[in-house]
């Protein structure tokens, strides 16, 4: 059967809504991520992911605090963010942000991704003056992790 334009569209949009659904869930999942006690707690085959990468590990331990909140402003505009992992290790002077992307094409957002970024680092920069500030994507679609700045 010939696809019309609007089963297209229609298509498209359902699409879009699902991928929205399902990242919205994703994220939830990675925010109830704790660790305690010398170990991870949350759902079993996301922590799996996260210990079979030793980076992914430290980012993820006992340093860093889920959804957390930064505001300031940045170029002489107002900002309000949310931070998905924000990990800060006083002693080494570095602070990490992590910030989780579900798309399965790395490339189609990626400057907007940048340019999200961006933006929490110099927030953070303004908090942590003197700290060796990174900002990485963690994919959850295949869990691999990209030094963004």
């Amino acid at each position: 059967m010939k696809q019309t334009k609007l089963h297209k569209i229609i298509h498209d949009l359902e699409s879009k809504e699902f991928a929205t659904h399902a990242g919205t869930d994703m994220h939830a999942q990675m925010a109830k991520i704790k660790f305690c006690d010398g170990d991870f707690v949350g759902p079993a085959d996301i922590i799996s992911k996260i210990k079979s990468n030793m980076e992914l590990c430290e980012i993820m331990g006992p340093l860093s605090h889920a959804e957390v909140p930064l505001a300031g402003y940045v170029d002489g505009t107002f900002l309000s963010r949310r931070v998905d992992r924000l990990y800060v290790n006083e002693n080494a002077k570095t602070v990490i942000v992590l910030d989780y992307k579900t798309d399965v094409d790395k490339k189609r957002y990626y400057e907007k991704y940048r340019v999200q970024l961006t933006e929490y680092y110099k927030l953070l920069k303004e908090i942590f003056p003197m700290f060796n500030i990174k900002c990485k994507i963690l994919w959850l679609n295949d869990f691999t992790l990209e030094n963004v700045i």
